[in-house]
Protein backbone atom coordinates (compact mmCIF):
# COMPACT_ATOMS: atom_id res chain seq x y z
CA UNK A 1 0.00 0.00 0.00
CA UNK A 2 1.18 3.26 -0.91
CA UNK A 3 1.25 5.84 1.39
CA UNK A 4 2.17 9.25 1.59
CA UNK A 5 6.33 9.92 1.70
CA UNK A 6 5.39 11.71 5.20
CA UNK A 7 7.87 8.98 7.20
CA UNK A 8 11.28 9.98 5.21
CA UNK A 9 13.20 11.82 7.02
CA UNK A 10 15.07 13.02 4.46
CA UNK A 11 14.65 12.46 0.70
CA UNK A 12 17.60 12.05 -0.20
CA UNK A 13 18.03 8.48 1.60
CA UNK A 14 16.79 5.92 -0.10
CA UNK A 15 16.50 2.05 1.80
CA UNK A 16 19.64 1.03 1.70
CA UNK A 17 21.29 3.89 3.99
CA UNK A 18 18.22 3.14 6.14
CA UNK A 19 19.26 -0.30 6.58
CA UNK A 20 22.76 0.60 7.16
CA UNK A 21 21.83 3.05 10.16
CA UNK A 22 19.22 0.45 11.47
CA UNK A 23 22.40 -2.20 11.33
CA UNK A 24 24.28 0.58 13.25
CA UNK A 25 21.68 1.07 16.38
CA UNK A 26 21.59 -2.99 16.77
CA UNK A 27 25.41 -3.54 15.98
CA UNK A 28 25.77 -0.98 19.08
CA UNK A 29 24.83 -3.31 21.87
CA UNK A 30 21.47 -5.41 21.95
CA UNK A 31 18.49 -3.80 23.47
CA UNK A 32 18.49 -4.74 26.79
CA UNK A 33 17.21 -3.30 29.82
CA UNK A 34 19.98 -0.82 30.95
CA UNK A 35 20.10 3.24 30.65
CA UNK A 36 22.23 3.16 27.68
CA UNK A 37 20.54 0.31 26.02
CA UNK A 38 17.50 2.41 26.06
CA UNK A 39 18.55 5.39 24.99
CA UNK A 40 19.57 3.55 21.69
CA UNK A 41 16.03 1.85 21.65
CA UNK A 42 14.77 5.39 22.09
CA UNK A 43 16.80 6.64 19.05
CA UNK A 44 16.23 3.66 16.76
CA UNK A 45 12.44 3.90 17.44
CA UNK A 46 12.77 7.32 16.55
CA UNK A 47 14.23 6.82 13.27
CA UNK A 48 12.05 4.54 12.27
CA UNK A 49 8.83 6.30 13.25
CA UNK A 50 10.30 8.78 10.13
CA UNK A 51 10.99 5.71 7.61
CA UNK A 52 8.26 5.33 4.88
CA UNK A 53 6.69 1.75 5.37
CA UNK A 54 7.71 0.65 2.23
CA UNK A 55 11.35 1.29 3.61
CA UNK A 56 10.57 -0.32 6.80
CA UNK A 57 9.66 -3.17 5.21
CA UNK A 58 12.82 -3.50 3.27
CA UNK A 59 14.50 -3.66 6.29
CA UNK A 60 12.42 -6.15 8.28
CA UNK A 61 13.26 -8.41 4.85
CA UNK A 62 17.04 -7.48 5.46
CA UNK A 63 17.75 -8.68 8.98
CA UNK A 64 18.02 -11.89 10.87
CA UNK A 65 15.23 -13.09 12.54
CA UNK A 66 16.32 -12.02 15.99
CA UNK A 67 17.33 -8.57 14.69
CA UNK A 68 14.14 -8.29 12.62
CA UNK A 69 11.95 -8.61 15.98
CA UNK A 70 13.47 -6.20 17.73
CA UNK A 71 12.97 -3.23 14.87
CA UNK A 72 9.32 -4.93 14.67
CA UNK A 73 8.82 -4.28 18.07
CA UNK A 74 9.59 -0.95 18.14
CA UNK A 75 7.55 0.23 15.13
CA UNK A 76 4.23 2.01 16.27
CA UNK A 77 1.13 -0.01 16.82
CA UNK A 78 -1.03 2.10 14.14
CA UNK A 79 1.75 0.83 11.81
CA UNK A 80 1.76 -2.70 11.70
CA UNK A 81 -0.95 -3.16 8.89
CA UNK A 82 0.92 -1.03 6.74
CA UNK A 83 3.64 -2.44 6.87
CA UNK A 84 2.69 -5.90 6.86
CA UNK A 85 1.38 -5.08 3.67
CA UNK A 86 4.85 -4.29 1.72
CA UNK A 87 6.17 -7.68 3.18
CA UNK A 88 7.21 -10.30 1.60
CA UNK A 89 5.17 -13.05 2.31
CA UNK A 90 7.84 -15.34 4.31
CA UNK A 91 8.57 -12.37 6.18
CA UNK A 92 5.32 -11.66 6.78
CA UNK A 93 4.16 -15.15 8.38
CA UNK A 94 7.67 -14.39 10.80
CA UNK A 95 6.19 -11.34 11.97
CA UNK A 96 2.32 -12.50 12.13
CA UNK A 97 3.48 -15.29 14.14
CA UNK A 98 5.03 -13.33 17.02
CA UNK A 99 1.68 -11.29 17.44
CA UNK A 100 -0.90 -12.09 19.27
CA UNK A 101 -4.69 -12.23 18.55
CA UNK A 102 -5.15 -8.36 20.03
CA UNK A 103 -2.16 -6.88 18.06
CA UNK A 104 -3.44 -8.50 15.04
CA UNK A 105 -7.06 -7.60 15.02
CA UNK A 106 -5.34 -3.75 15.88
CA UNK A 107 -2.97 -3.48 13.12
CA UNK A 108 -5.92 -5.05 10.19
CA UNK A 109 -8.71 -3.02 11.39
CA UNK A 110 -6.53 0.15 10.01
CA UNK A 111 -6.67 -1.53 6.78
CA UNK A 112 -9.39 -0.77 3.94
CA UNK A 113 -11.59 -4.07 3.15
CA UNK A 114 -9.26 -4.63 0.00
CA UNK A 115 -6.16 -4.53 1.76
CA UNK A 116 -7.29 -6.93 4.48
CA UNK A 117 -8.56 -9.26 2.07
CA UNK A 118 -4.49 -9.02 0.50
CA UNK A 119 -3.33 -10.42 4.21
CA UNK A 120 -6.41 -12.70 4.90
CA UNK A 121 -4.49 -15.70 3.25
CA UNK A 122 -1.94 -15.32 5.92
CA UNK A 123 -3.67 -14.80 9.36
CA UNK A 124 -5.10 -17.37 11.28
CA UNK A 125 -9.31 -18.06 10.83
CA UNK A 126 -10.06 -17.05 14.19
CA UNK A 127 -9.16 -13.20 13.64
CA UNK A 128 -11.00 -13.24 10.43
CA UNK A 129 -13.76 -13.96 12.59
CA UNK A 130 -13.12 -11.11 14.82
CA UNK A 131 -12.62 -8.59 12.25
CA UNK A 132 -15.95 -9.76 10.53
CA UNK A 133 -17.28 -8.62 13.83
CA UNK A 134 -15.76 -5.46 14.41
CA UNK A 135 -16.15 -3.84 10.88
CA UNK A 136 -19.10 -2.21 10.13
CA UNK A 137 -21.40 -3.76 7.64
CA UNK A 138 -20.87 -1.49 4.69
CA UNK A 139 -16.84 -3.13 4.98
CA UNK A 140 -17.78 -6.36 5.95
CA UNK A 141 -19.96 -7.17 2.57
CA UNK A 142 -16.63 -5.68 0.80
CA UNK A 143 -14.21 -7.83 2.18
CA UNK A 144 -16.44 -10.86 1.81
CA UNK A 145 -16.94 -10.14 -1.68
CA UNK A 146 -13.07 -9.20 -1.97
CA UNK A 147 -12.00 -12.64 -0.02
CA UNK A 148 -14.83 -14.23 -2.65
CA UNK A 149 -12.59 -14.10 -5.76
CA UNK A 150 -9.47 -16.85 -6.18
CA UNK A 151 -5.83 -15.02 -6.25
CA UNK A 152 -5.03 -14.23 -9.43
CA UNK A 153 -8.03 -12.65 -10.34
CA UNK A 154 -9.37 -8.66 -10.95
CA UNK A 155 -11.46 -9.51 -7.66
CA UNK A 156 -8.75 -10.27 -6.01
CA UNK A 157 -6.96 -6.85 -6.70
CA UNK A 158 -10.27 -4.45 -6.65
CA UNK A 159 -10.18 -1.09 -4.44
CA UNK A 160 -13.67 -0.29 -3.26
CA UNK A 161 -12.51 3.43 -2.28
CA UNK A 162 -13.91 5.56 -5.23
CA UNK A 163 -16.05 8.73 -5.66
CA UNK A 164 -18.80 8.28 -7.99
CA UNK A 165 -21.40 10.70 -8.97
CA UNK A 166 -24.62 11.42 -11.12
CA UNK A 167 -24.77 12.63 -14.41
CA UNK A 168 -27.33 14.75 -13.91
CA UNK A 169 -25.32 17.72 -11.49
CA UNK A 170 -23.00 20.38 -12.86
CA UNK A 171 -19.95 20.63 -12.18
CA UNK A 172 -20.31 23.18 -9.53
CA UNK A 173 -22.11 20.53 -7.44
CA UNK A 174 -19.60 18.07 -7.98
CA UNK A 175 -16.63 20.35 -7.15
CA UNK A 176 -18.72 21.01 -3.93
CA UNK A 177 -19.32 17.68 -3.03
CA UNK A 178 -15.20 16.82 -3.68
CA UNK A 179 -14.05 19.80 -1.32
CA UNK A 180 -16.78 18.25 1.72
CA UNK A 181 -14.12 15.35 2.06
CA UNK A 182 -11.14 14.87 3.61
CA UNK A 183 -8.94 13.80 0.82
CA UNK A 184 -9.22 11.72 -2.66
CA UNK A 185 -8.76 8.14 -2.44
CA UNK A 186 -5.46 7.19 -3.78
CA UNK A 187 -4.88 7.85 -7.25
CA UNK A 188 -8.31 9.58 -8.65
CA UNK A 189 -7.87 10.42 -11.96
CA UNK A 190 -11.08 10.11 -12.81
CA UNK A 191 -14.81 10.29 -11.13
CA UNK A 192 -16.98 7.10 -11.88
CA UNK A 193 -20.53 8.14 -13.29
CA UNK A 194 -23.17 5.72 -12.51
CA UNK A 195 -27.48 5.98 -12.26
CA UNK A 196 -29.36 5.17 -9.39
CA UNK A 197 -28.93 1.63 -10.02
CA UNK A 198 -25.06 2.06 -9.38
CA UNK A 199 -24.70 1.26 -13.25
CA UNK A 200 -21.66 2.75 -15.03
CA UNK A 201 -22.73 5.54 -17.46
CA UNK A 202 -19.21 7.06 -17.98
CA UNK A 203 -16.44 9.08 -16.32
CA UNK A 204 -15.51 12.45 -15.73
CA UNK A 205 -11.58 13.06 -15.62
CA UNK A 206 -9.95 14.88 -12.42
CA UNK A 207 -8.58 17.64 -15.57
CA UNK A 208 -11.87 18.13 -17.20
CA UNK A 209 -13.76 18.92 -14.08
CA UNK A 210 -11.03 21.72 -13.08
CA UNK A 211 -11.29 23.24 -16.58
CA UNK A 212 -14.30 22.66 -18.14
CA UNK A 213 -17.44 25.22 -17.08
CA UNK A 214 -18.89 25.42 -13.53
CA UNK A 215 -22.52 25.04 -14.87
CA UNK A 216 -22.21 22.85 -17.58
CA UNK A 217 -23.95 18.96 -16.95
CA UNK A 218 -21.27 16.23 -16.13
CA UNK A 219 -23.68 14.00 -19.11
CA UNK A 220 -22.14 16.86 -21.51
CA UNK A 221 -18.52 16.59 -20.16
CA UNK A 222 -18.17 12.97 -18.95
CA UNK A 223 -17.10 10.64 -21.03
CA UNK A 224 -18.29 6.91 -22.34
CA UNK A 225 -15.77 5.08 -23.98
CA UNK A 226 -14.42 3.16 -20.58
CA UNK A 227 -12.41 0.57 -19.66
CA UNK A 228 -14.34 -2.14 -18.13
CA UNK A 229 -12.93 -5.16 -16.35
CA UNK A 230 -14.85 -8.20 -14.62
CA UNK A 231 -13.59 -9.63 -11.15
CA UNK A 232 -13.41 -12.64 -12.99
CA UNK A 233 -10.83 -11.73 -15.59
CA UNK A 234 -7.58 -12.72 -15.07
CA UNK A 235 -5.15 -10.18 -13.49
CA UNK A 236 -3.33 -10.35 -16.28
CA UNK A 237 -5.66 -9.33 -18.74
CA UNK A 238 -5.93 -5.82 -16.41
CA UNK A 239 -2.34 -5.47 -15.97
CA UNK A 240 -2.25 -5.59 -20.63
CA UNK A 241 -5.27 -2.81 -19.70
CA UNK A 242 -3.37 -0.76 -18.69
CA UNK A 243 0.08 -1.03 -20.20
CA UNK A 244 -1.76 -0.81 -23.36
CA UNK A 245 -4.31 2.34 -22.59
CA UNK A 246 -1.67 3.96 -19.77
CA UNK A 247 -4.27 4.10 -17.00
CA UNK A 248 -4.01 5.07 -13.47
CA UNK A 249 -7.31 3.75 -12.84
CA UNK A 250 -9.72 1.34 -14.33
CA UNK A 251 -13.48 0.51 -13.47
CA UNK A 252 -14.32 -3.50 -12.15
CA UNK A 253 -18.23 -3.76 -12.92
CA UNK A 254 -20.25 -6.76 -12.86
CA UNK A 255 -21.90 -9.30 -15.64
CA UNK A 256 -25.09 -6.03 -15.22
CA UNK A 257 -22.62 -2.99 -15.91
CA UNK A 258 -23.22 -2.48 -11.77
CA UNK A 259 -20.21 -0.80 -10.33
CA UNK A 260 -18.24 -2.93 -7.88
CA UNK A 261 -14.76 -0.87 -8.00
CA UNK A 262 -11.65 -0.06 -9.20
CA UNK A 263 -8.12 -1.23 -9.92
CA UNK A 264 -5.29 1.59 -9.79
CA UNK A 265 -1.86 1.87 -11.22
CA UNK A 266 -0.31 0.58 -8.01
CA UNK A 267 -2.34 -2.57 -7.38
CA UNK A 268 -1.37 -3.43 -11.15
CA UNK A 269 2.45 -2.37 -10.70
CA UNK A 270 2.63 -4.61 -6.83
CA UNK A 271 0.58 -7.20 -9.04
CA UNK A 272 3.56 -7.47 -12.38
CA UNK A 273 6.20 -7.16 -9.75
CA UNK A 274 5.16 -10.27 -7.62
CA UNK A 275 4.53 -12.17 -10.25
CA UNK A 276 7.72 -11.63 -11.91
CA UNK A 277 9.22 -12.63 -8.75
CA UNK A 278 7.80 -16.14 -8.83
CA UNK A 279 8.60 -16.61 -12.35
CA UNK A 280 12.22 -16.06 -11.70
CA UNK A 281 11.97 -18.51 -8.41
CA UNK A 282 9.84 -21.17 -10.39
CA UNK A 283 12.24 -21.33 -13.54
CA UNK A 284 14.38 -22.08 -10.39
CA UNK A 285 12.70 -24.76 -9.33
CA UNK A 286 12.15 -23.12 -6.09
CA UNK A 287 8.55 -23.83 -4.85
CA UNK A 288 7.80 -20.67 -2.92
CA UNK A 289 9.41 -17.06 -2.17
CA UNK A 290 11.79 -17.78 0.26
CA UNK A 291 12.67 -15.66 3.58
CA UNK A 292 16.53 -15.19 3.21
CA UNK A 293 16.83 -16.07 6.91
CA UNK A 294 14.69 -19.04 6.95
CA UNK A 295 15.27 -21.85 9.33
CA UNK A 296 17.85 -24.31 7.60
CA UNK A 297 15.21 -27.10 7.84
CA UNK A 298 11.99 -24.65 6.53
CA UNK A 299 14.68 -23.40 3.51
CA UNK A 300 15.59 -27.00 2.28
CA UNK A 301 12.05 -28.15 2.32
CA UNK A 302 11.34 -25.33 -0.15
CA UNK A 303 14.41 -25.85 -2.35
CA UNK A 304 14.22 -29.94 -2.28
CA UNK A 305 11.92 -31.17 -5.02
CA UNK A 306 13.75 -29.82 -8.03
CA UNK A 307 16.87 -30.84 -6.58
CA UNK A 308 15.44 -34.91 -6.37
CA UNK A 309 14.24 -34.10 -9.92
CA UNK A 310 17.56 -32.71 -10.72
CA UNK A 311 19.27 -35.31 -9.41
CA UNK A 312 17.52 -38.21 -11.08
CA UNK A 313 18.12 -36.67 -14.52
CA UNK A 314 22.06 -35.85 -13.43
CA UNK A 315 21.65 -40.01 -12.98
CA UNK A 316 20.14 -40.87 -16.27
CA UNK A 317 23.16 -38.56 -17.76
CA UNK A 318 25.63 -40.60 -15.78
CA UNK A 319 24.21 -43.39 -17.70
CA UNK A 320 24.03 -42.02 -21.32
CA UNK A 321 27.70 -41.73 -20.96
CA UNK A 322 28.35 -44.77 -18.86
CA UNK A 323 26.44 -46.51 -22.27
CA UNK A 324 29.39 -45.01 -24.13
CA UNK A 325 32.51 -45.86 -22.01
CA UNK A 326 33.82 -48.09 -24.62
CA UNK A 327 33.82 -45.15 -27.45
CA UNK A 328 34.92 -42.64 -24.81
CA UNK A 329 38.08 -45.02 -23.65
CA UNK A 330 39.19 -45.56 -27.36
CA UNK A 331 38.46 -41.18 -27.93
CA UNK A 332 39.62 -39.15 -25.30
CA UNK A 333 38.66 -36.60 -27.14
CA UNK A 334 34.89 -37.27 -26.94
CA UNK A 335 35.35 -36.72 -22.14
CA UNK A 336 36.46 -33.19 -23.17
CA UNK A 337 34.52 -32.18 -26.17
CA UNK A 338 31.02 -33.32 -24.80
CA UNK A 339 30.47 -30.52 -22.09
CA UNK A 340 30.28 -27.78 -24.74
CA UNK A 341 27.55 -29.67 -26.27
CA UNK A 342 25.35 -29.66 -23.52
CA UNK A 343 26.05 -26.49 -22.10
CA UNK A 344 25.74 -24.58 -25.02
CA UNK A 345 21.96 -26.56 -25.66
CA UNK A 346 20.65 -26.05 -22.24
CA UNK A 347 21.67 -22.15 -22.94
CA UNK A 348 19.28 -22.23 -25.81
CA UNK A 349 16.95 -23.66 -24.64
CA UNK A 350 16.80 -21.51 -21.50
CA UNK A 351 16.30 -18.19 -24.12
CA UNK A 352 13.80 -20.03 -25.91
CA UNK A 353 11.87 -21.18 -22.80
CA UNK A 354 12.41 -17.42 -21.75
CA UNK A 355 10.13 -15.70 -24.69
CA UNK A 356 7.59 -18.51 -24.96
CA UNK A 357 6.89 -17.88 -20.89
CA UNK A 358 6.69 -13.97 -21.31
CA UNK A 359 4.81 -14.43 -24.55
CA UNK A 360 2.30 -16.90 -22.84
CA UNK A 361 2.46 -13.72 -19.70
CA UNK A 362 1.23 -11.22 -21.99
CA UNK A 363 -1.00 -13.47 -23.65
CA UNK A 364 0.36 -13.28 -27.35
CA UNK A 365 0.16 -17.03 -27.96
CA UNK A 366 -3.08 -18.95 -29.08
CA UNK A 367 -3.35 -22.23 -31.31
CA UNK A 368 -2.75 -20.29 -34.27
CA UNK A 369 0.55 -18.65 -33.22
CA UNK A 370 1.75 -21.38 -31.76
CA UNK A 371 2.53 -23.23 -34.66
CA UNK A 372 3.86 -20.51 -36.65
CA UNK A 373 6.19 -19.62 -33.33
CA UNK A 374 7.15 -23.38 -33.08
CA UNK A 375 8.57 -23.22 -36.55
CA UNK A 376 10.11 -19.77 -35.83
CA UNK A 377 12.06 -21.24 -32.83
CA UNK A 378 13.26 -24.03 -35.09
CA UNK A 379 14.35 -21.46 -38.00
CA UNK A 380 16.34 -19.88 -35.23
CA UNK A 381 18.07 -22.89 -33.55
CA UNK A 382 18.56 -24.40 -37.38
CA UNK A 383 20.60 -21.21 -38.14
CA UNK A 384 22.43 -21.23 -34.75
CA UNK A 385 23.21 -24.69 -35.28
CA UNK A 386 24.73 -24.32 -38.61
CA UNK A 387 26.72 -20.85 -36.83
CA UNK A 388 28.17 -22.48 -34.02
CA UNK A 389 28.46 -25.99 -34.94
CA UNK A 390 31.22 -24.53 -37.96
CA UNK A 391 32.62 -22.41 -34.94
CA UNK A 392 33.14 -25.62 -32.25
CA UNK A 393 33.87 -27.94 -35.34
CA UNK A 394 36.66 -26.06 -36.44
CA UNK A 395 37.76 -25.77 -33.18
CA UNK A 396 38.11 -29.58 -32.43
CA UNK A 397 39.56 -29.82 -35.81
CA UNK A 398 42.68 -27.23 -35.00
CA UNK A 399 42.95 -29.12 -31.40
CA UNK A 400 42.83 -32.11 -32.70
CA UNK A 401 43.72 -32.49 -36.38
CA UNK A 402 40.69 -34.90 -36.98
CA UNK A 403 37.80 -33.74 -39.72
CA UNK A 404 35.39 -36.52 -39.03
CA UNK A 405 35.93 -35.26 -35.35
CA UNK A 406 35.21 -31.59 -36.37
CA UNK A 407 31.90 -32.89 -38.60
CA UNK A 408 30.45 -34.69 -36.27
CA UNK A 409 30.76 -31.89 -33.47
CA UNK A 410 28.77 -29.60 -35.94
CA UNK A 411 26.01 -32.34 -36.72
CA UNK A 412 25.69 -32.91 -32.88
CA UNK A 413 25.65 -29.26 -32.46
CA UNK A 414 22.90 -28.67 -34.67
CA UNK A 415 20.76 -31.48 -33.76
CA UNK A 416 20.67 -30.58 -29.59
CA UNK A 417 19.90 -26.89 -30.81
CA UNK A 418 17.17 -28.05 -32.74
CA UNK A 419 16.32 -30.28 -29.74
CA UNK A 420 16.61 -27.53 -27.47
CA UNK A 421 14.15 -25.22 -29.45
CA UNK A 422 11.69 -27.96 -29.66
CA UNK A 423 11.38 -28.76 -26.03
CA UNK A 424 11.42 -25.13 -25.18
CA UNK A 425 8.41 -24.67 -26.88
CA UNK A 426 6.69 -27.55 -25.82
CA UNK A 427 7.54 -27.62 -22.48
CA UNK A 428 5.98 -24.48 -21.33
CA UNK A 429 3.40 -24.69 -23.64
CA UNK A 430 2.09 -28.32 -22.26
CA UNK A 431 2.65 -26.53 -18.62
CA UNK A 432 0.49 -24.01 -19.31
CA UNK A 433 -2.29 -26.47 -21.33
CA UNK A 434 -2.19 -28.53 -18.08
CA UNK A 435 -3.12 -25.56 -15.99
CA UNK A 436 0.07 -25.20 -14.46
CA UNK A 437 2.68 -21.85 -14.31
CA UNK A 438 4.63 -21.79 -17.19
CA UNK A 439 7.54 -21.25 -15.76
CA UNK A 440 7.77 -24.14 -12.89
CA UNK A 441 10.76 -25.61 -13.39
CA UNK A 442 11.10 -25.23 -17.04
CA UNK A 443 15.18 -24.20 -16.48
CA UNK A 444 15.77 -27.25 -14.34
CA UNK A 445 14.14 -30.07 -17.32
CA UNK A 446 15.20 -27.95 -20.63
CA UNK A 447 18.76 -28.06 -18.79
CA UNK A 448 18.17 -31.86 -17.67
CA UNK A 449 17.33 -33.01 -21.50
CA UNK A 450 19.30 -30.90 -23.24
CA UNK A 451 22.16 -32.83 -21.15
CA UNK A 452 20.93 -36.05 -21.52
CA UNK A 453 20.27 -35.62 -25.51
CA UNK A 454 23.32 -33.72 -26.15
CA UNK A 455 25.65 -36.43 -24.46
CA UNK A 456 23.44 -39.56 -26.17
CA UNK A 457 23.68 -37.13 -30.14
CA UNK A 458 27.36 -36.42 -29.82
CA UNK A 459 28.47 -40.18 -28.16
CA UNK A 460 25.99 -42.08 -30.67
CA UNK A 461 27.30 -40.18 -33.92
CA UNK A 462 30.88 -40.32 -32.28
CA UNK A 463 30.21 -44.04 -31.75
CA UNK A 464 29.10 -44.94 -35.30
CA UNK A 465 31.52 -42.81 -37.44
CA UNK A 466 34.64 -42.38 -35.45
CA UNK A 467 35.19 -45.67 -33.44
Amino acid sequence: MIKEASYRENGTENSQQYLQRVIYFLSKQELVETTTHKQDAVELKKLLDKIHSADIAYILEALPLKDRLTVWNLVKAERDGEILLETSEAVRETLIANMDSGELVAATEQLDADEIADLAPDLPRHIIDDLFQSLPLEEREQLRAAMSYPEGAVGALMDFDMVTIREDVTLEVVLRYLRRLDALPDHTDQLFVVDRDEKLKGVLPINLLLVGDPEAKVATIMSTEIVKLHPDYKAQEATHAFERYDLVSASVVDAHGKLLGRITVNTVMDFIREESENEALNLAGLRKEEDLFAPIWKSVKNRWTWLAINLITAFIASRVIGAFENSIEKLVALATLMPIIAGVGGNSGNQTITMIVRALALGQINVSSAQKLFIKEIGVSAVNGLLWGSIVGLFAFIIYRSPSLSLVMAVAMMLNLLLAALLGVLIPLTLHKLGHDPATGSSVMITAITDSGGFFIFLGLATIFLV
